[in-house]
C-alpha cells in the first residue's frame, strides 16, 4: 500500500467508512497475529490477542498523526499490549533459560514409548520445531523478547525498531546484540538447530506428545498457512547482517491468521459492535 492510499484510507475509516476500515484492520491482522504468536507462544492465546489488539486500532485510529508510517503505529500498539499481556499460557506458568534447559538435559524423554499413532515422524518432528521455536522466546522476559522478535523474526531497521519500543537507535542495537548472545549461548548448548545443542526434535516428540506439548491428531502449525515477514509487513527492512544462531528464528515461517481471527474479523464488521465503535469515531472525530 502505497502512501497517498495509505492516508485516504485513514481518512475514510475515520469518517465512517466501513470498506476503508475493514481494509485497514485485514491489512494489520496477519502482522498483528505472528507478533502476538511470537511474544505469548501458543496459538489460542495469539489469537485472543489479536483480537483485543484490533479492536484497540479501530477504536484508536482517529488519533493516528501520521508521524510515522501507519505499520509503525499498529506495531506501537500491539506491543505495547503483548507486553503487558497477563492472560497468555506462560504468563501463567513462565519459563526461564534454567527451567528449560534443566528440562532438555533431564533425559526424561527416555523411557516414553512411541505415541505417534500412526503419524508421519517427519511431520511430527517438524511441528516440534516450529511449537520450540515459540516457547523458547518465552524464555526471554517481555521486554527483551520485544527487542529480539523484532531485530531476528521482523528484522526492522533500528530506526523503526527503536521507535515502536520508545528508546534511541543505539540503546536498541546495544540490549539487541546482548540479547543474541544470551540466546546463542542457550542454543549452542541446548539446541540441535545450532549443530551443537544436547536436545533433538526427533528425540523428543514422544516426550512431547505424553506432556502435551504436541497432539498428533491436531498439527497446529503445520495447518497454518504459511508466508514470508516481508509478506505481511511493509516497513521491513534488513537491518545487520544476523549471526548464524539468529538464522535458525530468522528461518523459521510467518503465518497467515488462522480461520478463527478472519471468522472473527468478518462478524465484527457486520454487528453491533462495530456499529458502536463507527460512532464513536465520529464523535471522536468531533471534538
Amino acid at each position: 500500500m502505497n502512501f497517498e492510499n495509505e492516508t485516504q484510507l485513514i481518512g475514510k475509516a475515520v469518517s465512517g467508512d466501513k470498506k476503508a476500515l475493514e481494509a485497514l484492520l485485514c491489512g494489520a491482522q496477519d502482522m498483528v497475529f505472528n507478533l502476538s504468536l511470537r511474544m505469548l507462544g501458543a496459538i489460542p492465546d495469539a489469537e485472543d490477542a489479536t483480537q483485543e489488539i484490533l479492536i484497540k486500532i479501530m477504536t484508536h485510529l482517529s488519533s493516528f498523526r501520521e508521524e510515522s508510517s501507519l505499520s509503525t503505529w499498529v506495531f506501537r500498539i500491539a506491543m505495547n499490549h503483548l507486553k503487558s499481556y497477563r492472560k497468555g499460557m506462560f504468563a501463567q506458568h513462565p519459563l526461564s533459560f534454567e527451567i528449560y534447559g534443566e528440562d532438555i538435559a533431564s533425559g526424561r524423554e527416555r523411557d516414553v514409548p512411541d505415541m505417534g499413532g500412526g503419524v508421519d515422524k517427519a511431520l511430527l518432528e517438524r511441528e516440534l520445531k516450529l511449537s520450540c521455536s515459540n516457547v523458547m522466546l518465552q524464555c526471554l522476559t517481555p521486554e527483551d523478547r520485544a527487542v529480539y522478535i523484532l531485530g531476528t523474526m521482523f528484522r526492522l531497521d533500528s530506526r523503526i525498531a527503536a521507535e515502536i519500543l520508545e528508546t534511541t537507535p543505539e540503546a536498541y542495537r546495544k540490549r539487541l546484540s546482548r540479547i543474541r548472545k544470551k540466546m546463542g549461548a542457550f542454543l549452542n548448548k541446548y539446541c540441535g538447530l545450532s549443530g551443537a545443542g544436547m536436545c533433538s526434535c526427533k528425540r523428543r516428540t514422544n516426550y512431547a506428545i505424553v506432556t502435551g506439548r504436541l497432539n498428533p491428531s491436531y498439527l497446529a502449525f503445520s495447518a497454518m498457512r504459511e508466508c514470508r515477514f516481508s509478506d505481511i509487513v511493509s516497513c521491513t527492512d534488513a537491518m545487520e547482517q544476523l549471526d548464524d544462531l539468529s538464522q535458525i528464528f530468522a528461518g523459521f515461517p510467518a503465518y497467515r491468521s488462522t480461520e478463527r481471527v478472519t471468522v472473527w474479523m468478518k462478524e465484527l464488521m457486520a454487528g453491533k459492535p462495530f456499529s458502536a465503535v463507527m460512532k464513536g469515531q465520529e464523535a471522536a472525530t468531533r471534538i
